[in-house]
């Protein structure tokens, strides 16, 4: 399907970008009205969603992961929020549906939740890995068979997949294959002591959802169209080659001279390049600009890189964070 926005000129671009900036914003600061706290977080779930990829998010349990999402939803008007709470008794049926028959209808298709436009997919390492596989393939292709038949899931769609670091008994990991498919993994962290306050005041059990005054601020077009007008947010050459040397820097360190190249077991797949410059544009199309520029890859790295970059035993017995090796390739890689 060609785009939209592909054939405009240079200043139909910059009123695109400012038009757009306002919508994300907008957004931002509603969601913010029945989030308290947790800015950050809020922010990069929303370049993930501008451009169009999945988000996986790591924190202990009560810390409000649900209502965030039920939050995201309330503000785009027309969608549908969706909570699988995954355990190990799951099937992939109970996720994508199911063929099912009845005397009156006779076989009908009986679809399963993941036919929602906000979907949260709650401890997804408590799945086991068919569950786990057809939940993945579902987040890429945007689209599930059942049976004989293949059905396109809802747009927008976009999954926030969590995992509890805490309760590791029963889990299934995901593969490193799998989690390379999320464009973002961030780690949701205790809330500031004056947020958590305003946390008891604005207490979800107390209070109905009618009372966190959280409105619809945009349609599900407008949704799509920033996702469209982002994919042709401007990467220039000089940028892609910094994206490049980003991610070869993660697989060859010893190249670059960096501090920690003896710890790395594993660098960045191709899937690091594309995504760089996916939440690159992202961030772009977020401060009102129509191309990217090397702050807006610095901005988005850690969170790209943080879960593609492996480190071998030795790193992880030294103490060593994967945040301290993606800060020392920003420190050695320079801009072309």
């Amino acid at each position: 399907m060609t785009n939209q926005y592909m054939e405009l000129s240079e200043e139909e671009m910059a009123e695109k970008a400012d038009e757009f900036q306002e919508k994300i914003r907008t957004m931002e600061k509603e969601v913010q009205k029945g989030y308290i706290g947790q800015e950050d977080v809020i922010h990069k779930i929303l370049l993930c969603m501008v451009a169009n990829g999945n988000i996986l998010l790591e924190g202990v349990p009560g810390l409000g992961k649900s209502f965030l999402v039920e939050t995201l939803a309330r503000v785009v008007e027309g969608t549908e929020m969706h909570r699988i709470q995954f355990t190990p008794d799951k099937l992939p049926s109970d996720i994508v549906g199911t063929e099912a028959y009845n005397e009156d209808k006779g076989f009908y298709v009986e679809k399963g939740p993941i036919f929602g436009n906000f979907i949260l997919a709650d401890e997804i390492n408590r799945a086991p890995p068919k569950v786990q596989s057809a939940m993945l393939e579902a987040m890429q292709e945007h689209k599930v068979s059942i049976g004989d038949e293949t059905f396109h899931l809802p747009e927008p769609f976009f999954t926030m997949a969590t995992q509890n670091p805490v309760e590791q008994g029963g889990t299934y990991p995901l593969p490193e294959a799998q989690i390379d498919r999320f464009l973002f993994k961030i780690y949701l962290d205790y809330p500031k002591k004056h947020n958590e306050q305003k946390i008891i005041d604005m207490n979800a059990n107390i209070m109905d959802e009618e009372d966190f005054d959280v409105s619809p601020v945009v349609t599900k077009q407008d949704v799509l169209d920033i996702q469209d007008f982002s994919q042709v947010v401007t990467v220039s050459d000089e940028i892609k080659a910094y994206i490049v040397d980003l991610v070869d820097a993660s697989r060859n360190p010893g190249d670059y001279g960096m501090e920690y190249s003896e710890y790395i077991d594993w660098g960045c797949t191709p899937r690091a390049s594309i995504n760089l410059a996916l939440a690159g544009r992202a961030n772009a199309l977020y401060n009102g600009r129509h191309y990217v520029t090397p702050e807006d890859i610095r901005a988005v790295i850690k969170d790209v890189f943080i879960h593609r970059i492996i480190l071998n035993y030795e790193g992880e017995a030294q103490g060593l964070e994967v945040e301290d090796v993606i800060q020392n390739i920003v420190d050695r890689v320079p801009v072309r």
